[in-house]
């Protein structure tokens, strides 16, 4: 059993500009916290391995396939990675992978969304990957955990290439109007997705441990600004439609459509014309981003049991061979 340090020690420790090496250099709190960011970080890399797959089935070539099915096996040493890091903080990677329920694991609603062409994973690795550049990066730069700021140089390289993967392919695509049509129906529903990933707004953030133990160094709304800095550039310089535009006067980005709203994720297609929902909550039984988020998506199950199968398969045959 790995003995914390008290609070005031770590702070010290923080305070002196020392980085966390261990489990035994973390307070209570400061273990809970990291734990809680390392599950969403592993969860999302290994989730989106069966989320691309399905889409990387529709490549247009062989050697369009073969650098997806690239991009999944970094997707998953990315995963490794972080689950790894767990195991050493003391907890179990084997439960963490095969024994949680679908519903526990802790990644983007956006996963649990089909992806079922080409075009639309060309548009999640210009767009999810480049939330998972921006969120890694902020993390690789700013994080006190120093296990975790070394193994981020590699998952930090390889995180471009997906973006920029996505990137190259988007604009071989867009130059048909077939393609930038398909390009714009993909970016419809994703782009949505992708601004949620960030999280809560600031102002309804209860838990601000990330930022203050240093696992990173952004909120989440400066995430999001960092995010559509660059993706939206992309979009415009694209012909494609976003509905985000830039504000000189407030120097930010500016949401122009109802932001949080309904989503139906079967037919891929935003509510706007109902309005604006809560984030949280309301306790009236009204939808909300938190209630869909908890109740996960369309894949979430199947994509889960594809993750968990082999384990499952082992474990009982192990068990026969013993009876």
């Amino acid at each position: 059993m790995t003995t914390l340090v008290s609070e005031e020690t770590l702070i010290g420790r923080l305070q002196e500009g020392k980085l966390v090496e261990s489990a035994d250099q973390m307070s209570e709190k400061y273990l809970a916290g990291m734990k809680r960011i390392l599950t969403v970080s592993a969860d999302t890399e290994l989730v989106s391995a069966p989320a691309y797959y399905l889409a990387a089935k529709d490549a247009p070539s062989l050697n369009a396939f073969v650098s997806a099915m690239g991009i999944i096996q970094d997707e998953l040493g990315h995963a490794h990675i972080a689950y790894r890091l767990m195991e050493d903080m003391g907890f179990s990677k084997e439960e963490l992978i095969y024994e949680r329920a679908p519903e526990d694991f802790k990644y983007p609603y956006a996963f649990d969304v089909p992806l079922n062409t080409w075009v639309e994973l060309a548009v999640a690795n210009a767009c999810y990957d480049r939330a998972g550049f921006v969120l890694l990066g902020d993390v690789f730069h700013n994080t006190t955990f120093a296990p975790w700021k070394r193994a981020l140089v590699k998952v930090d390289k390889e995180e471009n290439f997906h973006l920029r993967h996505g990137e190259i392919w988007m604009k071989k695509i867009n130059q048909s109007a077939e393609g930038k049509a398909l390009l714009q129906r993909a970016i419809d529903w994703m782009l949505p997705l992708t601004l949620e990933w960030f999280g809560l707004p600031d102002d309804l953030k209860t838990q601000k441990v990330q930022l203050e133990y240093g696992f990173k160094g952004q909120s989440n709304d400066q995430l999001r600004q960092t995010w559509m800095s660059t993706a939206i550039p992309l979009l415009e310089s694209l012909g494609l439609k976003a509905p985000v535009h830039y504000d000189a006067s407030q120097k930010k980005y500016v949401i122009d459509y109802p932001f949080p709203c309904e989503f139906d994720p079967d037919a891929k297609r935003w509510l706007f014309d109902e309005g604006t929902i809560g984030w949280l909550d309301d306790g009236k039984g009204g939808p909300s981003v938190m209630k869909r988020w908890r109740a996960r998506g369309p894949k979430n199950d199947e994509f889960v049991e594809i993750l968990q199968r082999g384990h499952k398969q082992l474990v009982q045959m192990m068990s026969r061979e013993k009876n």
